[in-house]
């Protein structure tokens, strides 16, 4: 089960708070503006800045 597009649309950056999206292969979401990738665990998206992964 994927995440659900009502909820991708009222998620944001714990960071900035600017738009997230899916990354390509959906298993987790990106900020383009910080340049992190929140991970996606059991269909949880894991909304930690301090568990975020920087992206190259």
């Amino acid at each position: 089960m994927a995440i659900s597009k009502e909820l991708l649309d009222i998620l944001a950056c714990p960071k900035c708070k600017g738009e997230i999206h899916l990354n390509d292969s959906e298993d987790g979401l990106i900020c383009d503006q910080c340049k992190l990738l929140y991970e996606i665990k059991d269909d949880i998206p894991i909304m930690l800045i301090d568990e975020a992964k920087p992206l190259s």
